[in-house]
């Protein structure tokens, strides 16, 4: 038996890199997959590879910073494919690099409302609409190096992730006696869209492929997983080991 066969995961920004390679990991463990991203393009791919192997997918445009959407999203899902029993909250962006006295009001907004405000309610609603009456789940939010240690010029960014660390802290608190697990993950550098935008003129070569990041994800959504809920782990640069 596939270890995922008879689970649904959702996944949100998963019309390319990270995200698109969850999906298909996932799908090719068997789980069923909700899946959304801004990009229907990308999205409507992914969807089709994932369903090429085998798996129930359903995917949506949805902005996961519009908390009306995320409501809608959510609800269709569990209608459609039952209870969700895991959660990646991949969605982002990166914001302008600039110093922090640059930045406008609108590009604040922007970056802290995909990045953290999405993952808040995304985790909302499927907390309210699946997991907390299973008592059982696992969320696992993407964050980055800079929730960690913030550099000159990611300030938006970096205040975005290290709010989600906080995030991903309070709910592990708060989902303790519930069974449902929380964990952010540092994937560090990745062959990815975003990252080619933030670092230029960096060879993605030498970068690990989303793929890589994959075997870390199946292994904390895992319900053999033993790494405590709250931790925040980080891939290894190369090979994309778990860490923590």
């Amino acid at each position: 038996m596939k270890r995922f066969e008879g689970k649904t995961v959702l996944i949100t920004g998963a019309g390319r890199g990270i995200g698109r390679a969850l999906a298909l990991g996932f799908a090719r463990e068997g789980a069923a997959l909700l899946l959304c991203s801004r990009t229907p393009a990308e999205l409507e791919a992914a969807a089709g590879e994932a369903r090429a192997l085998g798996a129930k997918v359903k995917a949506e445009r949805c902005d996961v910073s519009v908390s009306a959407q995320v409501a809608a999203f959510v609800a269709g899902g569990v209608k459609e494919l039952g209870r969700i029993d895991v959660l990646i909250n991949n969605a982002g962006i990166l914001g302008p690099i600039k110093p922090l006295a640059e930045v406008s009001d609108a590009d604040w907004s922007e970056v802290l409302a995909a990045n953290l405000n999405s993952a808040f309610y995304v985790t909302r609603e499927v907390l309210r609409g699946s997991m907390l009456a299973a008592r059982r789940g696992c969320v696992i939010n993407v964050s980055s190096g800079q929730g960690r240690k913030a550099s000159a010029g990611w300030g938006p960014y970096a205040a975005s992730k290290f709010g989600l660390e906080g995030l991903t802290q309070a709910w592990a608190e708060e989902g303790k006696d519930a069974g449902i697990r929380f964990y952010s993950v540092n994937p560090t550098a990745t062959r990815t869209k975003m990252r080619a935008e933030a670092v230029a003129g960096e060879d993605p070569a030498t970068l690990k492929t989303p793929e890589k990041a994959v075997p870390a994800f199946l292994e904390l959504a895992s319900d053999h997983c033993d790494i405590p809920s709250g931790k925040a782990v980080w891939l290894d640069r190369k090979t994309g080991k778990l860490e923590s």
